[in-house]
């Protein structure tokens, strides 16, 4: 066994436990205000109690026109939240496990429907997936004030007690828009060149530090995609020195958007029968016929493959180029293949999701030596699920 993944490690000045860390999941468990229930509270105090290295936490939305279509996504976009995020983090703390905040904009990937506001994106260009409207491209004013709310969604944070904040760059989320050559046509100073398109994330930096110092910013990354003239490891690259550069603390390296299917979270098979129950393209679909549709929209919908470590060489490559911490996340569930990564130079770190929903205390067996994979069946049933309940694991059934 390699010991090295279960010793302490120091990321962007955070004392982590180990190299196992959660990567953030959506729970839809806060309250109508987005402010963490005692639910989630006890969510993430059983992965503290299970030895988790560090904590990402489920995206939080910084202004009300990103929220998520999902069922009660959290909000950092008042000062009201600083309380009971501070409740959360003190509860956290007490077992000596570091606790992440990732902070997003979902710009084109919601619903006016949810939000009640115009969705606005940096070019207007329809979302395949949610595709009711056409995004309304930002304005010079609306990027202001995008990335004056990121920024005080940082200071939140770290009022809040959280040892850090990730951005979330990736699975085709507004920063992410900014950053694609396919969902980013602008001929201004925010398009472009690599160097235009990074150009809001850069600002959001600067800016942070110029109020918050040097409290941690890592980011989350879709390295590629499956996208026409999309993100590419190439431009990927560019993106993670330019990362360094502003001051980035770690790059977790991931990939895909909405738009290509389940490749962000893979399957052997779709999971069609919670997205014909939880789906909201399914919502007007009669009982009868949504068999039908459901068997449709599969045939049209790709197995993404491979299912495993599918972004261990796109966070091999990244790493070669820069000097901050890189963690990998995807298709990574056994204690085999963390040793591995870690032990070989693929990544600092490895994170999970999915196998954290069934066993918040997987990381303490790996440990122990009593398991050496999880039970997780990666059935994506709880991927679809939150869209309309708190995340549980489904175990590749629904109930009846």
């Amino acid at each position: 066994m390699n010991n090295t993944i279960f010793e302490p490690c120091v990321l962007g000045g955070i004392k982590f436990k180990n190299r196992i860390i959660r990567s953030a999941t959506h729970e839809s468990m806060s309250d109508e205000n987005g402010h963490p229930t005692q639910r989630l509270i006890d969510l993430y105090v059983r992965l503290a109690k299970g030895e988790v290295g560090a904590i990402v936490t489920g995206y939080a939305g910084v202004m009300p026109n990103g929220k998520s279509p999902a069922f009660r996504m959290q909000m950092i976009d008042q000062d009201a939240c600083i309380a009971p995020f501070k409740k959360l983090v003190d509860e956290v703390h007490a077992y000596g496990t570091p606790i992440i905040l990732q902070i997003a904009h979902c710009g084109r990937q919601t619903r006016a429907k949810s939000t009640g506001l115009r969705t606005v994106a940096p070019s207007s260009i329809r979302d395949r997936m949610y595709n009711e409207e056409v995004p309304q491209e930002l304005t010079e004013d609306g990027i202001e004030e995008i990335i004056n709310n990121f920024v005080r969604a940082i200071i939140r944070a770290k009022a809040a007690g959280f040892d850090a904040v990730q951005l979330h760059l990736a699975h085709g989320y507004l920063l992410f828009e900014f950053l694609s050559p396919s969902m980013n046509r602008r001929l201004d100073q925010w398009g472009g060149n690599t160097e235009n398109r990074y150009r809001i994330i850069k600002e959001i930096f600067k800016r942070s530090q110029a109020n918050v110092g040097d409290f941690p910013v890592l980011v989350k990354l879709s390295a590629y995609d499956g996208q026409i003239n999309g993100m590419r490891i190439e431009e990927a690259v560019k993106i993670a020195k330019l990362l360094e550069k502003s001051g980035c603390a770690a790059i977790e390296v991931s990939c895909g958007v909405a738009e290509d299917g389940f490749s962000t979270s893979r399957s052997e098979r779709n999971p069609m029968p919670a997205i014909v129950k939880y789906n909201f393209k399914f919502e007007r679909v009669p009982v009868w016929l949504k068999p039908v549709v459901a068997f449709l929209a599969d045939k049209s919908l790709p197995v993404v493959k491979p299912l495993k470590m599918y972004n261990v060489k796109a966070a091999n490559t990244i790493k070669q180029q820069v000097m901050i911490p890189v963690i990998v996340v995807g298709g990574i569930g056994a204690l085999e293949d963390i040793e591995n990564i870690i032990g070989s130079g693929h990544a600092d770190l490895v994170s999970m999701s999915r196998p954290f929903i069934i066993e918040p205390d997987i990381v303490k067996k790996f440990k122990e030596g009593k398991q050496k994979t999880t039970r997780c069946k990666c059935c994506n049933y709880c991927l679809i699920g939150v869209e309309k309940e708190p995340l549980h694991c489904f175990y590749g059934k629904l109930k009846k």
